[in-house]
């Protein structure tokens, strides 16, 4: 079973002298951080250059989480031998609509790559994309939005961005992230950064996944309907604040 995959453990141990962090909603989580890099049997991909090989996350709870869950203070979820979290930082969504939030990570396997995982604050069942499928093949998450309206949420990210650059669609089906749509030639990650780029906003008032081009020169818009994505160039790409720039985008 998927719940296999992460054993959790709840304890109130030290701070990690290393962690790569991201704040909360405040209400359920206050930080979801990274921590505990691997010290042997390490994976080598340095896709995210000198990011650690996380081994472990470890959650704050905030008031609501603390009353709900009653565990204490902070959760531990620990990542099995043979596989690592290749990511920047977890993110925090709400993806089965419940009103409590799951984490979004990259989960990667030494042998089978990467894949795109929510896991629940309590340990409860969650849900993955399938791996890659072969070893040193990662994806760049974007961000986790309702896209179509329809009141569910919807997972955005890079699936081997510099290689294959194909922009996944994901929505919670089971215990399963499935897909919903995908489209080629776009990017959010370059080799070596230690950052993912990119982000969904509100441009017209519709949620949009803003990505690059293949060749990192045009900011892309992609939105979601009735299944379908629609792709439209938004202006140039100069940096990684061009991002926080796009007219019409908030």
């Amino acid at each position: 079973m998927l719940r296999a995959a992460l054993a959790l453990l709840v304890a109130l141990a030290a701070s990690p002298l290393a962690a790569r962090c991201t704040e909360g909603d405040g209400d359920w989580v206050r930080r979801a951080c990274y921590e505990e890099p691997r010290s042997s049997g390490l994976y080598g991909h340095d896709i995210l250059g000198a990011t650690p090989e996380w081994s472990r996350i470890r959650v704050t709870l905030g008031p609501r989480g603390l009353r709900a869950l009653r565990r204490g203070g902070t959760l531990e979820f620990e990542t099995p031998d043979g596989t690592l979290f290749e990511d920047t930082a977890p993110r925090v969504a709400d993806v089965d609509g419940d009103g409590r939030p799951e984490l979004i990570v990259v989960q990667t396997d030494h042998r089978k790559g990467a894949r795109l995982l929510a896991a629940g604050l309590d340990g409860s069942p969650y849900a993955a994309t399938p791996f890659i499928g072969r070893r040193h093949r990662w994806l760049a998450p974007v961000g986790a939005a309702d896209l179509d309206g329809d009141g569910k949420t919807e997972i955005a990210y890079v699936e081997t961005p510099h290689l294959g650059k194909i922009l996944k669609i994901v929505r919670l089906d089971g215990d399963r992230l499935a897909p919903v749509a995908a489209a080629r030639g776009l990017t959010n990650h370059r080799i070596g950064d230690p950052f993912i780029q990119g982000r969904i906003a509100s441009c017209g008032g519709r949620p949009t996944v803003l990505t690059a081009d293949a060749g990192w020169s045009r900011i892309i818009g992609t939105t979601l309907a009735e299944g379908q994505l629609a792709i439209r160039d938004l202006g140039p790409y100069r940096d990684p604040s061009s991002f926080d720039r796009v007219a019409g985008c908030d």
